[in-house]
């Protein structure tokens, strides 16, 4: 699978190119072209099911867009480390990338919630829908930032993570991030977008 990139970062296309026989998993909804013999067929029934695109034998392609403005970014996985992903922000996935869950330090970060995470590992380009152009913080040794959640895109599973509250008499979510804060300690990269996305 390659990933194609036009219109970023305002309004951010994905051209994902399937070579013969593979699949991508996306909403159907953000489809907008495919080339011809590109099947679909779906996995969850409903309004927000995904569906499961393939490629026929002499390859093809097809072109995904987010309902909102913003950028769509390939996040590369190596095979080795995981990330962790802001909930509601995969435009693509691979079969080659898998969603883990549940997954154990994320239960440790949220308790017995879902929380607005999901954390990912494999091989492979996991495409992300984002709010606004994305910014990479790189963190040295030591180096210690606070992200929002409402702009958190995603950390790889080296990032040393905190969450706290901003305020503990006020209301908190873990669902939406209401109310918390993401302490990170380097060396690590975290990717923001630079628009909050809806809670």
């Amino acid at each position: 699978m390659q990933v194609h990139t036009r219109h970023t970062p305002a309004f951010g296309v994905a051209r994902i190119v399937l070579a013969q026989g593979e699949a991508v998993e996306a909403d159907p909804d953000t489809m907008i072209a495919s080339s011809f013999g590109v099947t679909e067929s779906r996995q969850v029934r409903g309004i927000r099911g995904r569906s499961v695109f393939t490629a026929p034998a002499n390859g093809g392609w097809l072109d995904l867009a987010p309902s909102h403005a913003g950028d769509v970014y390939p996040l590369e996985f190596d095979g080795r480390a995981g990330w962790c992903v802001a909930a509601d922000r995969v435009l693509a996935r691979p079969a080659t990338v898998r969603r883990d869950q549940p997954w154990p330090a994320l239960q440790a970060l949220f308790g017995g919630d879902s929380g607005f995470l999901e954390h990912y590992g494999g091989s492979g380009q996991l495409v992300l829908a984002c709010h606004g152009p994305v910014d990479a913080l790189t963190l040295e040794a030591g180096e210690v930032i606070t992200v929002r959640p409402a702009f958190l895109l995603a950390y790889p599973d080296s990032a040393q993570v905190r969450l706290r509250a901003l305020d503990p008499s006020g209301p908190q979510s873990v669902r939406t991030g209401e109310g918390l804060a993401l302490d990170f300690a380097g060396p690590a990269t975290v990717l923001v977008q630079a628009r909050r996305r809806a809670q």
